[in-house]
């Protein structure tokens, strides 16, 4: 039973998670970059040239591409004049090119950010994120999050529970904010402490689990037994998008 029960949760978590393409003509770098990805939480398909590319993106529709120039059959490039036609996905070239008109073709060309190799693990885990933020603030950017009996107002800096006001400190509203934004979807511990840096947050990943337990006494009825904000174990927490029974 707890076997079935661990399968499902991992089916469950991978089918929220954000999917990465990853198109490069080395195998080696390729699994890297897709261990490391993986354990941040994402699902990550790959490809070995431009051509294999655009048949995995298109039948599995990544969030987004991180995308190698220099390949056989069909460069860089090329993939980007012919899939930008078709979708608006974000995309980071890898390149060993240190031509800056290189990497200004491949912006001009449609390109989100670039990367040059060879480069960390941690700095592409932080161009991943930050362009797929920037995506989703241009997709859909609501100034009023409401879910379950929660609404949160960006622009008053608002929030009540049901007809209840909440008091929140700033980092507090910024974590309620993010894990509102994708009711359902996981976040790391990681990806949670990178919404708030910049508003007078220290502390490592694991100093979210303070913020959380001080978050969930202002806003759950029993914060012991969380209705909103739910740990997913060994994975990080999400918001609950279902209205809780009275």
């Amino acid at each position: 039973m707890l076997q079935i029960d661990a399968a499902l949760f991992q089916q469950k978590r991978m089918t929220m998670a954000r999917t990465i393409l990853v198109v490069d003509d080395k195998a080696s770098l390729r699994a890297l970059v897709k261990d490391y990805l993986t354990e941040q939480g994402f699902r990550v398909v790959t490809a070995g040239d431009g051509q294999q590319a655009l048949f995995v993106a298109r039948e599995e529709k990544p969030d987004l591409i991180l995308l190698d120039i220099m390949m056989p059959k069909l460069d860089g490039y090329e993939f980007i004049r012919i899939f930008s036609k078709e979708q608006d996905t974000p995309i980071i070239l890898l390149t060993a090119r240190l031509d800056e008109s290189d990497k200004v073709l491949g912006l001009e060309l449609g390109a989100d950010d670039y990367i040059t190799k060879p480069f960390g693990m941690r700095e592409l885990l932080a161009r991943v994120r930050a362009v797929l933020r920037r995506a989703g603030k241009m997709a859909y950017a609501p100034d009023i999050l409401r879910v379950a009996d929660v609404v949160l107002d960006k622009d008053q800096r608002t929030v009540t529970v049901g007809d209840k006001p909440v008091k929140l400190t700033p980092t507090e509203f910024e974590l309620l904010a993010q894990l509102m934004t994708e009711p359902g979807h996981v976040f790391s511990r990681a990806a949670l402490l990178e919404a708030v840096q910049g508003i007078a947050f220290e502390g490592l990943e694991r100093s979210i689990n303070v913020h959380i337990r001080n978050l969930r006494t202002k806003i759950e009825p029993d914060p012991a037994n969380p209705r909103y904000i739910e740990t997913v174990f060994g994975a990080g927490y999400r918001f609950c998008s279902e209205r809780p029974e009275r």
